[in-house]
């Protein structure tokens, strides 16, 4: 490893890239940053770039581009805007590159960073949901590497260190059952998206905050799970843990389970990442087992959380089906935030999606690259959007 390593931030300014900017920040010299991107909160891309010295700081708006050019004035930092500022950035050489993006739309910059030989922390799920056979071809390809972010997979990669693959028997992925865990179901369908937007375990964004409470986060882990990891899906299990410390668990033939247990900080995942193959010390709290005194369990009823029993579906069709489904799923979430329908009609939405678009003559069986991934992505949004259409009246302000 050289004396300073060269790293570009995607997503910098959501909590991922936050916390990734927080651990920089303790060891500066320890690091050379390059590019960092956003969306709509230029002033603090702007602010992190400038103080963290970034060559380019990209905002993906293009009506944005003004306001963070004179954010940046007079401190060196070269301002862009757009798709092809995104490509661009990503393709400028680094060590490490944080895929922080949320939606489809991290797809493209994680594979052109994987391209230069990088290596990948991948905290954008949907990149594997998406195109997990095309991501790990481009790092096998590239020379690139792909080291997983998320707090479940990146447990399930520690505890897999130095173990054969061949000899796990099952890897279950826990839940913290998000806001509505001890809601009646009855109540459900009239769940608001600020209830939904209320995390009891965790501080992150809107959109992943409500995913969490529909369990369509865990849905799209579990999806990622049998991509990046090779698991067969009935391998595959979950169960709801409220106290969110551990964060996954690996069994083996001989039936041990090895457990990755920590405390619900996120700078645990981005920094074993960061320093990866090494570990260093993280500002994060060290569990004290008598104060805890239990850990909790509860099976992750696919009644409440339908979402679960749609990832399964999709892990079996293999294909475009994770396309398709994490459109249909951000198509949805956008029409829930927007008060056009309603919290449990979020599963209608993508499982009648899932059914259209599963007739398309060849779509599962197409060659998974780029272009058609988008293709898949296109249709599903179109597709999703339309079903929204028909069940599009307002819910909320009569």
């Amino acid at each position: 490893m050289s004396a300073t390593r060269r790293v570009s931030i995607f997503g910098a300014t959501g909590s991922i890239g936050q916390n990734t900017i927080d651990l920089i920040r303790r060891d500066p010299h320890a690091y050379e940053v390059v590019a960092l991107t956003g969306g709509r909160n230029v002033g603090r891309l702007a602010a992190d770039a400038a103080e963290l010295g970034a060559e380019i700081a990209v905002t993906c708006h293009d009506e944005e581009l003004p306001a963070l050019r004179a954010a940046l004035a007079g401190s060196g930092v070269e301002a862009a805007s757009g798709d092809a500022a995104m490509i661009e950035a990503a393709s400028r050489p680094a060590d490490w590159v944080m895929s922080a993006i949320v939606g489809a739309a991290g797809l493209a910059p994680g594979l052109k960073a994987l391209e230069t030989g990088a290596t990948l922390a991948l905290a954008n799920k949907e990149s594997m949901v998406c195109a997990g056979p095309l991501m790990l071809a481009a790092a096998k390809r590239h020379g690139g590497t792909i080291l997983p972010v998320d707090s479940e997979h990146s447990a399930v990669f520690q505890a897999l260190l130095g173990e054969d693959i061949s000899a796990v028997e099952r890897v279950i992925i826990t839940a913290s059952g998000g806001a509505f865990r001890d809601w009646p179901l009855e109540k459900l369908a009239t769940a608001t998206p600020e209830e939904a937007a209320t995390h009891p375990n965790w501080d992150m964004g809107q959109r992943i905050t409500i995913d969490s409470a529909s369990m369509f986060n865990k849905a799209l882990e579990l999806i990622e799970t049998k991509e990046f990891f090779r698991i067969a899906p009935d391998r595959i299990e979950t169960v709801v843990h409220p106290e969110s410390l551990i964060h996954a668990l690996v069994g083996f033939t001989d039936g041990a389970l090895m457990a990755h247990v920590g405390p619900p900080d996120m700078r645990h995942a981005i920094g074993f990442a960061l320093h990866h193959p090494h570990r260093k010390p993280l500002p994060v709290q060290r569990l004290d087992l008598a104060a805890i005194g239990q850990l909790t369990f509860r099976p992750a009823d696919e009644t409440r959380w339908p979402a679960l029993r749609l990832a399964r579906e999709v892990m079996v069709a293999g294909g475009l089906s994770g396309a398709i489904f994490n459109a249909a799923k951000e198509r949805a979430l956008d029409a829930f935030i927007a008060r056009r329908i309603g919290f449990l009609q979020m599963t209608d939405v993508v499982a009648e999606t899932l059914d259209r678009l599963s007739a398309e003559v060849g779509l599962n069986d197409a060659v998974i690259d780029l272009d058609t991934v988008m293709q898949a992505d296109h249709l599903a949004r179109k597709a999703a959007d339309e079903i929204i259409g028909h069940q599009g009246a307002d819910l909320w302000t009569s």
